[in-house]
């Protein structure tokens, strides 16, 4: 292919580094409340459809890989340039430009409007928009191996966090769980479905992978992550199912934080606040790689500066905090960015790589027929 990506070993990742990145971008600001919205289709078995939606992000993970192994060092953007010609290629990396930025804006107002309900009602927004995108700024012209860096501390410094669910298991029970599969295997898919907001972030993988040095290890550490965030999701979905009763959850908007606001300890009375303070170091893998994937499909169209597009990009996510400002408005995004997701992230790398798959058998075949001749 004429546009390989050209990368020095010094641009490269190592490959086990690549579970850190992966864990670090589906552990974000849906972790705060998901668990209501898929019980709403999936009642007390929505731990089922936690366990489904982590199902599905092993099979559309194996598809990326599979489809990013025949091109080797590429990315999505050039694939797509590729597979489908420079307009069409092109017109389809602009919609995946702009889903990374929706992305990206959705996990930074939701972080702000958690900052403001639990910890400062008072403050404003566009101060709270400037400090996380100058944070965000400065971590981006680090370059990817800074960004890489910060989920690998993402994810070492966050382990402490997981073990806190313990403390609500002494108000729980286990007879909230029962009886296991009551509800039909539509409502059980819907819940899943619903899960598509709160576990996106791998298809980072589509970017990432040609700086990935032996890429032959991709798919074991990319599989581990992903079971490992499965892992942490399904926990929290049955110990909120133990904890709160059915019409409270229906009702509880933040129900993780909310679990961490009973726990407390003689020299820290109210434990959710640092909770709150500390997401921003997990939320904070989310945003710089959603800005590095969104930069990367820019100057596969247009010749920019990374200093001039970080800017650009920053100014356009500052003024959007500033429009988007009630629940209902921040509910309505999350709702469209998770439905345009789920075709995104989740029906089109499936789509991609039987494309693909076809388009490498008729090469093949021609190639032999011309071979012949």
């Amino acid at each position: 292919m004429n546009n390989t990506i050209q990368l020095s070993p010094k641009d490269m990742i190592n490959a086990y580094l690549l579970f850190f990145v992966v864990h670090s971008t589906q552990i974000g600001v849906g972790v705060h409340g998901f668990q209501r919205i898929v019980y709403q289709d999936a009642k007390h078995d929505a731990w089922i459809s936690v366990l489904l939606a982590g199902l599905a992000t092993h099979i559309v993970a194996f598809c990326m890989i599979k489809t990013l192994e025949v091109y080797g060092s590429n990315d999505l953007y050039g694939i797509q340039q590729d597979v489908y010609g420079k307009w069409i290629g092109n017109f389809l990396n602009s919609i995946y430009i702009l889903y990374c930025f929706v992305a990206f804006f959705s996990v930074l107002r939701n972080y702000i409007e958690v900052i403001q309900a639990w910890i400062f009602p008072g403050i404003s927004t566009w101060f709270l928009s400037i400090t996380l995108l100058l944070i965000i700024i400065y971590a981006f012209t680090g370059g990817l191996r800074v960004m890489v860096g910060i989920s690998f501390f993402s994810v070492i410094l966050a382990i402490w966090v997981i073990p806190m669910l313990v403390f609500p298991l002494k108000f729980s029970t286990m007879d909230s769980l029962f009886p296991i599969l009551e509800v039909n295997i539509i409502s059980l898919l819907k819940g899943a479905h619903s899960m598509t907001f709160t576990i996106i972030g791998f298809e980072i993988l589509n970017i990432i992978y040609p700086f990935i040095k032996d890429k032959k290890k991709t798919s074991k550490y990319t599989h581990l992550a992903l079971l490992s965030t499965t892992f942490i999701y399904l926990s929290i979905m049955l110990v909120s199912i133990m904890y709160y009763t059915e019409g409270k959850l229906l009702k509880t908007v933040w129900a993780t934080l909310t679990l961490f606001s009973f726990i407390s300890f003689p020299f820290m009375e109210r434990f959710e606040f640092v909770a709150v303070c500390f997401w921003m170091l997990i939320i904070l893998p989310n945003l710089c790689l959603y800005l590095w994937a969104a930069y990367r499909g820019m100057i596969r169209l247009v010749k920019v500066s990374s200093t001039k597009f970080v800017w650009i990009f920053s100014t356009l996510a500052f003024f959007g905090t500033l429009m988007v400002q009630t629940r209902p408005q921040i509910n309505t995004m999350n709702t469209y960015l998770g439905k345009a997701a789920f075709y995104i992230v989740f029906v089109y790398p499936v789509l991609l790589y039987l494309i693909t798959m076809l388009k490498k058998k008729f090469t093949s075949q021609k190639e032999q027929n011309n071979e012949k001749i």
